[in-house]
């Protein structure tokens, strides 16, 4: 990926240009030390004077009122506020008349920012002091108040906090009194420019050290720049939050999110003051020290998918390299390309106004279909469809172009999507609150309703990151997430009233990713890189989770790095410096996934069988995962065979006992027993008949007011429980303080003695006029030890 750049021979400016910024894709507004507010078409080439200004107003910041107000999105920007050297800010509509100007500041106003819904203004001064404005220009409140001045500003992604500089520190003030303010050491010398990003809540800081870094909302430094030549005078995120630009003397910068740079520009432009992306991420416009204003396109960005690498090389032109036969295709489109993606056998490509559906099969008959909205902001594909996502909505299309349907919850923000917060499998979407991170909400993917009783997936702390599985059946969905503490957890989507368990399986989690052909979970926890076989191993036996893990170390791939992608038997993974790795896994784990999916149960065995001539460790890990998957699917003559191979011999012997029950409902619950589902059990053994049975589990888990309560409202077994809680106590020494229990054993003896038909070691009651209630005269054929 690189940026190509291009200015006038001759500058239009006369005097330093002080800042820019778009109305559209393809018009810019650029404003200097000329007093002239200049307009560039960039459709046409033509550049014409919008308003000359009063000669002692210098402009210095420039920003364009928001244009999502309200749910209504409008087509372009109709004014903006603009900063200067007098103290004041002007209100200027889009035709150049200043609708009005207020003193704000003693000394130059050095920045101003709209929040996202443009219903407050916030500037700051060389005065020190950060002002909160109305829509209308009405002072609401001074913020704070620093005793240097404050060079830059911006808005946190909920609107609620604000950011700005003050020397060398960088400041988190939240808008509510009171509320607690985040303050850290940022550079070592002042601090020129910052930007917060709403989709990925990351933060943006240069200064006059000749550094910038990253940092995300928790003050946590995450990438810190070599130092260059000359201060950093200009940072901008991209909109989509996944690059970033940095300016300097006679330098233009492309980073990724991560802080690796992609390309590095050395213009003849003097200092670059301030950078604006346009609004579909595609271009970069810079406010030169020198008159100019450059411009700079992203092109060359390259997506690769098995033999497939496709690369954009110019605007509105994509080059297809099979790279088996080394055949190249070249894809023309209209009009210029925004976003694209590249996965199960098909490119999905959106320009300004139309989306190309290509098959891998053939590269020279797209299915296109015009778009609703223009600026497509994250494309995610599954086997059978793929999501669109722009500023009006969530559109799920099938291959064929068809509006599969258009998903909708509660105060929706589509701009603060993106590819960690939103995932699409074949049934289900889900997608991560962002008023309330602790909120996923799960759609079905078909008709865009809520999933099961229409409850969100609620967790106890933040979420950061969300993924699907991506194989298996509707009702096995299963969703992995990352909270704030970098804790990774997994849970079943399917959710009707009963609360589902959410089960951690990681720590220090910082990235992952499903696999695409087999539910195979991959992710870098702290220094290692591990490979989850069989995740759903923790709903069956969690004794075996660690057996089903394959762990690698990854200090080599150094700090942060991110997993790009994990298809087949290679996980692809970017380290800090922007390089790439492939790491190649043992193919055995996705065939036996395979196997088992079509029940073929004998080859899976025969499979575990053969990679026993590999290594120890291999062996151990594919019988774990057999084992796991033949409880799962309930063939317990295949999970002995595997549990005996792993040495497991107390559980080999429990599912014995299992086989050896009389009825087919009590073989299940037992089953279910052996994976922790009590309640599943106890559920399925009611509804057979089987009381007794159902009272027994709870005795045997010691869950005496369960085993109690099922007693007296089937009018069955009192005794039995009671005889077994005395017992229980007995043993221990204790008396019995349960009121409860304590109510229903007055008036019943509880005889412990061998009857002449019984066997050393079984218990017989007396009936009392108590038991006789609620049970009969019955001797339990229950084995205690005496």
């Amino acid at each position: 990926m690189r940026l190509k750049t291009s200015h006038l021979k001759e500058p239009k400016h006369k005097e330093l240009v002080s800042c820019v910024g778009w109305t559209t894709p393809d018009e810019l507004y650029s404003c200097s030390d000329d007093h002239h507010i200049m307009k560039w078409n960039l459709l046409t080439s033509e550049t014409t004077q919008v308003v000359k200004l009063p000669d002692d107003i210098y402009p210095i910041d420039l920003h364009w009122f928001p244009k999502n107000i309200g749910g209504k999105k409008q087509s372009q920007a109709e004014s903006f506020v603009l900063t200067s050297s007098d103290g004041k800010f002007h209100l200027i509509s889009k035709i150049g008349r200043v609708e009005k100007s207020v003193e704000a500041h003693c000394g130059a106003v050095l920045a101003g920012r709209w929040n996202y819904e443009g219903t407050a203004l916030v500037t700051v001064g060389e005065d020190g002091q950060i002002k909160i404005w109305s829509k209308s220009g009405m002072l609401r409140s001074t913020l704070a108040q620093q005793g240097t001045p404050v060079y830059s500003v911006a808005w946190g992604p909920d609107s609620e906090k604000v950011l700005y500089t003050s020397g060398k520190q960088l400041i988190i003030k939240p808008l509510q009194p009171n509320a607690k303010v985040l303050q850290w050491k940022a550079h070592d010398g002042v601090i020129l420019k910052l930007d917060w990003n709403s989709v990925n809540d990351l933060i943006l800081s240069a200064g006059e050290d000749c550094k910038y870094k990253v940092w995300d909302s928790y003050s946590r430094l995450l990438y810190s720049s070599q130092p260059h030549d000359y201060p950093i005078t200009s940072v901008a995120w991209a909109p989509d939050g996944e690059l970033f630009a940095v300016g300097s003397f006679h330098t233009l910068r492309l980073c990724d999110k991560t802080g690796w740079s992609y390309a590095l520009e050395k213009p003849n432009t003097g200092s670059i003051f301030n950078i604006a992306w346009s609004t579909d991420g595609t271009q970069i416009a810079g406010a030169c020290g020198n008159g100019h204003v450059i411009f700079a396109h992203v092109v060359e960005q390259r997506w690769e998918w098995k033999n497939f690498e496709i690369t954009l090389t110019k605007r509105r032109t994509m080059e297809v390299r099979n790279v088996v036969n080394d055949a190249v295709d070249l894809l023309e489109f209209r009009d210029r390309v925004i976003k694209a993606s590249l996965n199960y056998g098909h490119l999905v490509v959106s320009t300004s106004l139309q989306c190309y559906v290509f098959s891998t099969k053939n590269w020279n008959t797209p299915l296109i279909f015009d778009l609703k909205e223009g600026t497509v902001s994250l494309i995610l594909q599954a086997e059978r469809h793929f999501l669109l996502i722009d500023g009006g909505g969530i559109y799920l299309y099938s291959y064929e172009g068809r509006l599969i349907s258009s998903p909708k919850f509660p105060g929706m923000r589509t701009d603060v999507l993106n590819a960690q917060t939103v995932s699409l499998s074949n049934d289900t979407l889900a997608i991560k609150d962002k008023a309330d991170e602790k909120v996923i909400y799960l759609f079905e993917a078909l008709s865009g309703k809520p999933l099961g009783d229409g409850k969100p997936l609620t967790h106890k702390t933040e979420i950061t990151e969300i993924a699907l599985d991506q194989k298996g059946l509707t009702n096995e969905r299963k969703i992995v997430f990352i909270d704030k503490n970098r804790d990774l957890y997994i849970t079943s989507v399917k959710r009707f009233g009963k609360e589902q368990k959410i089960i951690k399986i990681g720590t220090m989690t910082h990235t992952l990713a499903w696999n695409d052909t087999s539910n195979i979970l991959c992710g870098l926890q702290d220094t290692r890189f591990t490979v989850w076989y069989y995740p759903n191993t923790v709903y069956v036996d969690k004794d075996l989770l660690p057996k089903t893990l394959y762990e690698k170390d990854a200090s080599e791939f150094s700090k942060n790095p991110q997993i790009v992608r994990f298809v087949g038997n290679q996980a692809t993974i970017r380290r800090a410096d922007g390089s790439l790795i492939h790491l190649n896994i043992s193919p055995y784990p996705a065939i036996l996934h395979e196997y088992v999916s079509s029940s073929k149960w004998e080859d899976a065995v025969r499979l575990c069988r053969f990679v026993k001539t590999t290594t120890a460790y291999e062996d151990q890990t594919m019988w774990a995962c057999l084992a796991a998957m033949a409880v799962a699917n309930k063939d317990m003559t295949t999970a002995e065979i595997a549990y005996a191979s792993i040495g497991d011999i107390d559980k080999v012997q429990y599912i014995n006992s299992i086989k050896e029950l009389p009825s087919k409902e009590s073989r299940m619950a037992h089953i279910l027993l052996f994976s922790g589902n009590i309640q599943d059990a106890e559920m399925l053994l009611l509804q057979a008949g089987l009381i007794y049975q159902a009272i027994q589990v709870n005795i045997n888990l010691y869950n005496w007011d369960r085993a109690l309560e099922l007693a007296v409202k089937h009018k069955t077994h009192v005794d039995t429980v009671l005889g077994y809680r005395q017992k229980f106590l007995e043993d221990f020494g204790k008396k019995e303080t349960n009121k409860r229990f304590l109510q229903y054993a007055e008036g019943v003896s509880i005889l412990w003695k061998l009857s002449p038909t019984f066997s050393k070691g079984q218990l017989a009651f007396c009936g009392h006029n108590l038991c006789k209630k609620h049970c009969s005269y019955i001797f339990a054929l229950i084995q205690l030890w005496m």
